[in-house]
Order: structure tokens, then sequence, then C-alpha cells
């Protein structure tokens, strides 16, 4: 078993995952009236088949093959001489093909004619592909910060979902290119099970309305609890106002933007240091940048705790410069010295190369000194 499993992790071959809501049931429910058109037709077969083979003396496949063609009127005439009283059954048995075939396209156009049948067997494909992400972030609401959140997430390569409940959804998901979306409230615990939170980052909730936000981060933080996941979710608002932007952050919301105080910021800040600005737009804010920004967190067991930052030469190792650190408590060091202490669950502002970003989240989750320190 252990020679198995090693075999499939070599060979990258994993079982396929399925969706925690595989609307299954839902599916069953609009088959059911199929049932009584192939009961009727594997009844038609079994006594027509039976009928010619006591009436005529057919053989089995015979028997069976002559039903077929009858059954369905091809008319391929009779592949042995049949009798008066076997001729009489066949008009019997083309009679009975007739009012099965005309029952079951009735049945048929009627189910097509609803909708339903399609629109759940597209839903369910869409829920496989969504249950095949991992560590993907679920988008609650569609709207103008959704359109231009999107396309940078897709330019950057993170794989996300759109929750919303409005029921062009699928229209609205072709039009500006979201690659998994759920049709649902999204602070429902269908909407959270469909849309794989499970395995996802966060949750980014862009409602205009503050009543919508408070109750997405509420059943968040309760899915949170219902599963034990160890680590929180990430969950990321937007507030119109000042006050609401105080209120989701008190109410569990790890961030919360303000359009119109960002705004502010960014305008400032190209009045007051447009060629800061400039650098900004260049190296943070753009694709394929050479920089990047990012913070790192220094956990318990890790070899930097307790270490002065020139102990750790990131600089040397990674090529990437600390440029501040967050203590645990919150409190902020900028431009920390060289024989500046790295506590326990602090993270590090590291700005470099994303090579350089990633080699250092990989230092800082390390128990033991690094290898490559022997070579400083």
């Amino acid at each position: 078993m252990k020679l198995i499993k090693k075999l499939q992790k070599l060979l990258h071959w994993e079982r396929a995952t399925k969706p925690e809501i595989d609307l299954s049931a839902e599916l069953y429910e609009h088959l059911k009236p199929f049932r009584l058109p192939v009961i009727l037709l594997i009844l038609t077969m079994l006594i027509g088949s039976m009928g010619y083979m006591l009436i005529d003396d057919f053989s089995l496949m015979d028997a069976i093959y002559q039903t077929g063609i009858t059954f369905t009127t091809v008319g391929f005439g009779e592949i042995s001489p049949i009798s008066g009283p076997g001729r009489i059954f066949t008009i019997n048995l083309i009679i009975a093909g007739f009012v099965i075939f005309t029952f079951s396209v009735g049945i048929l156009v009627n189910e097509i004619d609803k909708g339903e049948l399609f629109k759940i067997i597209k839903e369910r494909r869409m829920l496989y592909k969504i249950a095949t992400l991992k560590k993907h972030l679920v988008i609650c609401y569609h709207n103008e910060y959704t359109i231009q959140l999107s396309r940078v997430l897709r330019e950057s390569n993170i794989p996300f979902v759109v929750i919303d409940p409005r029921p062009d959804l699928e229209k609205i998901a072709k039009k500006h290119k979201y690659p998994y979306f759920v049709q649902e409230e999204p602070h429902t615990e269908v909407a959270l099970l469909k849309s794989h939170l499970s395995s996802a980052k966060g949750v980014i909730s862009l409602s205009k309305n503050i009543a919508d936000n408070i109750a997405q981060i509420a059943s968040v933080r309760l899915f949170e609890k219902e599963i034990g996941r160890r680590s929180p979710y990430l969950i990321i608002c937007n507030a119109e106002t000042l006050s609401d932007m105080e209120k989701l952050k008190k109410l569990g919301a790890d961030n919360v933007v303000a359009p119109a105080k960002l705004t502010a910021q960014r305008i400032s800040a190209m009045a007051i240091r447009p060629d800061m600005e400039n650098i900004l737009e260049e190296f943070l804010y753009k694709k394929d940048t050479p920089l990047d920004l990012e913070e790192i967190y220094v956990p318990k067991y890790s070899w930097m705790v307790l270490k002065k930052l020139k102990d750790t030469h990131l600089r040397d190792i990674a090529n990437v410069s600390v440029v501040g650190i967050r203590e645990k408590d919150g409190k902020f060091i900028p431009m920390p010295k060289g024989d500046t202490i790295i506590n326990s669950e602090s993270k590090l502002l590291v700005i470099g190369t994303s090579k350089g970003i990633s080699l250092t989240k990989r230092l800082a989750r390390l128990a033991v000194k690094p290898e490559e320190l022997k070579y400083v």
C-alpha cells in the first residue's frame, strides 16, 4: 500500500476531487420523468421478443432483432415468414411503439423547454472544476470592483471563484472572463460549499451594502469554526465610509478598503510626491516587475526567532532587504537596523525579486539554521 502511494506521488497521480455539493440529487430528480418511458421500452422489447418466440418459433436473437425493427418502425420488413397471428401481434407492437415514442418525445420536449436539466448539468460540471482548486480566492458579489480585480488576478495567475445571486451570472462571467462562478447568495452555506471554501485562501466581499459584508464575515468565520480550520481565512471587504470600515474590522475582517480614502491617498501622493508614485506604479502595480514587496511571517519555531537581523544574512542569501518589521502586538518598526531582534510571530516587510522573496519564505519556515549560512 505504501509502495502504491509512493508511486502515485512520483507520477503525480491524484484522485479526482469531488465537490462538497455535486447536485446529484437534483439531477436525478429531473431525470425521474424518463423512468416510465424506459420501463415501457424494456417491457415492450421483452413482450415482443417472447411473442415472436412463442408464436413463430423465432430464435432469441431473431426475436430481439424483429422486435427492435418493428418497435422502432424502421420498415426493414420480416426477417423470416410471419404467420397470421404473428402479423396481428406485429401490428399491436407497432402501435405500442408509436404510443411510447410519442409519449417519450412529449416528456423530452417538456424537460428541454423548462431548461432546468441542462442548467443543472452545466452547474454540476462547473462545481467539479471548482473542486480542483486550492488556495484560491472567493470573490463575493459582481460589480465594477470585481471586474477590475478579476483582471488583475487573471494576469497574476491567481485562481478565484465569483459568487453572485443574479440570474444572468453566466452571461456576465463569459463577458468578463470569470473562469469559475457560482450563482447563489454568497453568505449562505450552500454558496460556501459550492465555492469549495474549505480549500480556499480567503474571501473578498465587495458589496456596496455593509449589511451584505457583515453577513459574509459572520458566515465565513462560522464556517471556519465548523470545519476546524487551523489557520483563519483571509477576509477582505470594501466600505463606503470610514465608520463602516471600523465596524467591519471589529467584526472580523482582516483588511477593509475604503475607495474614497484610497482615492484620496493616491491623489495626494501624486500631488505631493509624483516621482515616488511613478516608482510605485512601475515596480508594485504592474505585472512582471523586477521588484516585489511582501510581508513574511516568522513562526514560533523559526530559527530566526531572537536572532539579530544582520545575523540572518538575508541580503547575502536571498538578495532581499527588510524595510520594516511588524511585531505581534501590531507595533511597526520602519527601516530596522542590523541589531534589531526578530521576535516570534512577527512579520518582515521584505523587498526584492519574486525568487528572492520565495526563498526568504522558505528560510523563515525552517526550524534549524539553513546550510546557506555556512558559506556567508
